[in-house]
């Protein structure tokens, strides 16, 4: 009888947290309008925003989980006025050199820059961003280095073919708790267009 009992347990513990996954994940989200779409891959015109901004270093994952950490320390109150921020999806990482990353968090659309408590770790950098057209491609699944290598090359090669001009880096965005599982995932890489 304890047996099934702590199965029962162990079977609700996990439908709890497979669930919490997404309904973790419908949070404040960029604001945009899509101007064209084929299949997964969507061209986007990006209202201007604010985000919370820090540089990590080191191997991709290990990277974004640095730049996690301290992003979130800010919005959970290590901050000049120690005020809690709504959290947001996705976190965003960009490569900025050989294992040097950007991470991100867009803040929620009632702050400003100006109303934006300053933050207790001197490298987390507040920025404003201005209205901006992307391409992304949306795609399920573990991120992994191989997935986003793929859905990076997709993407490179659906825009050459619409001769739609890309700059930079692609910008990797995750939308889900880790603990999500893979199928439910929303994962994109964008890239800014060349104007």
């Amino acid at each position: 009888m304890l047996l099934w009992i702590a199965l029962g347990i162990v079977v609700l513990a996990s439908v709890a947290a497979i669930a919490a996954g997404p309904l973790m994940s419908r949070v404040e989200q960029p604001k945009y309008e899509v101007v064209d779409a084929s299949g997964a891959i969507e061209l986007r015109t990006y209202a201007p925003m604010v985000i919370a901004e820090v540089e990590t270093t080191g191997e991709r994952r290990p990277a974004i989980e640095e730049g996690f950490r301290r992003i979130a320390a800010y919005i959970f109150g290590r901050n000049a006025s120690a005020t809690k921020i709504a959290m947001t999806a996705p976190v965003a990482q960009q490569s900025v050199g050989a294992q040097q990353w950007t991470v991100s968090f867009i803040m929620p659309a009632q702050w400003s820059l100006a109303t934006l408590p300053a933050p207790g770790d001197s490298g987390v950098r507040l920025v404003p961003v201005a209205s901006r057209k992307m391409i992304a491609i949306t795609f399920p699944g573990t991120a992994t280095t191989e997935l986003i290598a793929a859905k990076t090359r997709e993407l490179r090669d659906y825009a050459a073919a619409k001769g739609i001009k890309v700059t930079g880096e692609p910008l990797l965005a995750f939308y889900n708790p880790p603990w999500t599982l893979p199928i439910l995932r929303r994962n994109e890489v964008l890239f800014a267009l060349s104007e």
